[in-house]
This record gives structure tokens, sequence and C-alpha cells, in this order.
């Protein structure tokens, strides 16, 4: 099952993997024909009411099909308001070939006459609430219809997301749904055909830019409301947490804290006027640090925890205690990874590991990337936690779903590259779930490295990544 939101996501990676969505439309137009033919003989009065997106859209498609039958196609609303290019073009389509199509401006000028079979496509997935004018007339009509209702993909005032329906909602008697079935379609009194409209698997697999649009802000956010993350890094090295939390301030999050030994404090501060460090008493992090890292770690939205530590007496102590005492979210990277495996807490975590730290958490690992990603998503089911497998094709998976991440290169080799990934993966971990941000932070960070490569060579530095981070987490410029 997907949700509509999800059902966004898969399509874009289509595309992103060479399966346009007009193509994907042709494709859920015919697979609308074919339900309408298995429910109405040749001849019979089919009326299709499309709305001005791509639901739509996918019935205007389909009415090229339906040539056999006593077609009429009612748009509700003007032509040079639908909402996307490839469903204008279907409808230019109609108009060329001269079509039966009406347009309906407003509610009182909705007749539905009589048809033996009406296909709803007036709203898709990305709709919810109760329907307006004029939706509202036409649901009304359909429902009081002796008509066969056919729905494409989801009924008109079903959301997607959760499955409820509005009041005033179509009430089919057939849904065509395409790829997968959606939240609420098993709810319906009836029947429901879920229709291969040619996605790959990879779509689902493979991390492209389809998940970017997971990406939103609020125009009118406050400071803080996109994010506060804490790194807890540090003592025997300095660049590291310093890469984290500038990583964390690029991808989007609005405060960064770095807690650090006061020993180096000063330091990681002289990295960027842009950090705001808390320096605790020492040289290095040891278990008398816990209780004031731990509630400072409550006030934030995320932890990351490991850039820099080291491995001093008394640090993986600290980390195990912090953790355990720890309820939000973290990003666990370097010698922090050693003491996941013994801990238990209700932290969510996410767990950046290489190859090499991974088989040292107690995993394993494999040359063939498949082989990998089955060996990743049984560890991480076995933890309880996302992983983030690094290598040169990355493997994140919280134990039931596996995606994986192509972009990256071998120049990202260089040292303090996965510091700037646990920093944006945390930035993303306060407005994403655990598993879509370590899935973006693996794409956006390989592709600034790709991006940082193509320009330098493997002369590429981590800090290199810092300015490339933005450009790859919205290159659209919609987010």
């Amino acid at each position: 099952m997907l949700t509509g939101s999800e059902m966004g996501v898969v399509d874009e990676n289509a595309a992103a993997l060479g399966v346009p969505r007009k193509q994907l439309m042709e494709s859920s137009g015919n697979a609308t024909a074919r339900a309408v033919r298995e429910h109405v003989d040749p001849g019979a009065a089919v009326t299709v009411v499309a709305g001005r997106g791509n639901n739509g859209g996918d019935a205007l498609v389909a009415a090229r099909f339906l040539d056999e039958y006593d077609l009429r196609v009612l748009l509700l609303g003007r032509p040079e308001t639908i909402t996307t290019d490839i469903s204008r073009a279907n409808w230019d389509a109609l108009q060329s070939a001269e079509y039966p199509t009406e347009q309906v401006g407003d509610a009182s000028a909705f007749d539905l006459g009589n048809p033996e079979l009406v296909v709803d496509a007036m709203l898709g997935t990305g709709i919810s609430g109760a329907l307006r004018e004029p939706e509202a007339t036409a649901a009304a009509a359909m429902n009081a219809s002796d008509a066969t209702v056919l729905s494409v993909d989801v009924p008109s005032g079903l959301d997607a997301e959760d499955g409820t329906r509005a009041d005033n909602a179509v009430d089919p008697d057939h849904v065509v749904t395409f790829h997968d079935t959606k939240p609420g379609l098993a709810a319906l009194d009836a029947t429901v055909t879920v229709a291969d409209i040619g996605i790959p698997d990879a779509a689902q697999l493979f991390v492209e830019r389809g998940d970017l649009t997971r990406l939103d802000r609020d125009p009118f956010s406050h400071k803080g409301d996109n994010g506060e993350v804490l790194v807890v890094g540090g003592g025997p090295y300095t660049g590291a947490p310093a890469l984290s939390a500038q990583a964390a301030l690029r991808a989007g999050a609005d405060l960064v804290r770095v807690a650090a030994p006061a020993a180096v404090a000063r330091e990681i501060q002289g990295y960027s006027e842009n950090l705001i460090v808390i320096p605790y008493d020492g040289d290095h992090l040891a278990p008398p640090h816990v209780d004031r890292l731990a509630d400072l770690a409550a006030d934030h939205h995320a932890l990351v925890l490991g850039p820099g530590l080291g491995d001093a007496e008394g640090t993986l102590d600290a980390v195990g205690d912090l953790l355990e005492t720890f309820e939000g979210t973290a990003v666990v990277d370097a010698d922090a990874l050693s003491v996941v495996p013994e801990i238990d807490t209700d932290a969510s975590l996410v767990c950046t590991p290489h190859q090499g730290e991974l088989v040292g958490m107690g995993g394993e690992t494999s040359d063939d990337w498949r082989e990998r990603a089955d060996l990743v998503e049984s560890f991480a089911a076995e933890l309880g936690h996302t992983m983030l497998v690094k290598g040169a094709y990355d493997v994140i998976s919280d134990g039931e779903e596996t995606r994986v991440n192509r972009t990256g290169n071998a120049g990202m080799t260089v040292g303090g590259t996965g510091d700037v990934l646990a920093g944006v993966t945390g930035a993303l971990a306060c407005v994403q779930e655990p598993r879509h941000a370590a899935a973006i932070a693996a794409y956006a960070v390989g592709d600034a490295g790709d991006t940082e490569v193509a320009d330098r060579g493997y002369g590429l530095v981590a800090t290199d990544l810092l300015d490339a981070v933005p450009p790859s987490l919205w290159s659209d410029g919609e987010q």
C-alpha cells in the first residue's frame, strides 16, 4: 500500500529513471479504458467527469480508447486552468480529434445526464477534505444516479494519506487504482483493481530526485520551527564536529549547537561564526557529563553523536549512558557506533557506519550490493534502528523498508565526508522520519560530491561539500 504522497515520490523517481509522467499517464488512461470495457458493453453511454489535474488527465487519455461507446467528456473548469502540461496536452488532443467534450464553468451548469457508466476522475490522491463546488454537485449527481460509477485511482473525496472519506465523497461501484493500492480503498463497498502502469521496482528501491519532494518549509515558520540540532563531538578531533554542525545548517536546520570539551571548544568555535559552542569540563566526553548533555539534548529535535569523540577512557561508557537516557532521534556516527548493539534505548537511532564499522557492530556485508542490502535490512531489524551503511552504493534500511542510493563517487573517500553526512542527516531528522532523513541525506551528500568532483576532480575535500549540499537538496528552487 502507498499513500498519495508516497505515490508522488515513486512517480517522480520513475521519471528520473527514464519513465516520464506522460508515459505513465498514457498507461493509466489505457488501464481506465480497460476497466470501462469490463463493466459496460460497446455502444453504452459513458460520461467522463474530469478534473483539472493529473487525475483528470488519466481520464482524458482514457477517452481516446473509448471510441466504441456513446462518449461524453465533461471538464470541470476552463481548459486554460488545467494545472499540468501533460493533462492540458491530452485535453488538446481531444479537441484536435473532435471528441465530444464540454466545459462546466460552475455547479449550476453541471448535467450528468443518464449514462450507463460514469468515470469519476475529478480529484486524485493529492486532495483531502470535503468536496467543494463544482465537484460536490457532480459527486452528488453520481451518487444519486443509476449509473455504474468507476473512480480513477481513488474516489473523489477520499484522503489517500489516511484513508478517511469526506461526507460528500463519491461512492463508487468500482475503482481502478495504479501501481499499488491506497489507504481507504479496502474499506469501500466497491471492487478495486490495481493496474500495472509500468513503474519499475527500481523507483521504490533507489533513492532519486522524487525523494526530495518530501522536503517542505512553511513560509510562515519561525526560528527553530525547522529544526534544532545538538552535535555532541570533539575531544581528540575538532574538525569533525565543526563539519557536522555546518552541514546541519546547510541542510536547513535553524539552530545548531555543538557540545564539546572545554579544551577544544574555542578551536571548534573558530571554524565558523555560525556555530554555537557549549563547552563542558575536561578534554574528552566522560560519564560525569551525561546528565547535563541529556538535559540539553532533550531540548533539541535531533542529536548527532560521535563526530570527533574518539574512544578515550570513559567516552564510550558516556555514549551508552546518554543514548539509554535519550528518547528522541539521534544520528550515531564514528566511534559512538560501537556501543549501539549493547544498549537498551527508547531513542530512534540512525546509525551511519561504513562497512568496516558495520562489521565492528556485529553486522555483515558483501561486495554485491543486492546481498548487502538484504544483510543490512536483517541487521537493522535485529537492532530495531535505522541503518545508513556507506559505500559505493549506500544502503538505508529500518528493517522493514530498504533503499539504495547511487550518488557519490570515489573522491568522497577523503576524510570528513562522513561527518558532513551525519550533520545533514541530523538536520533532516528534525523534520522527516528517520528512514527518509537518511535516504535524502545520502542522496544529497552524494550528489554534492558528484558536483564537486565534476568541477575539481579527485582533489575534493570535505569542506567543499558544504556549499554544494543546498543545491542538491533544493535544486528546483521550490522547496
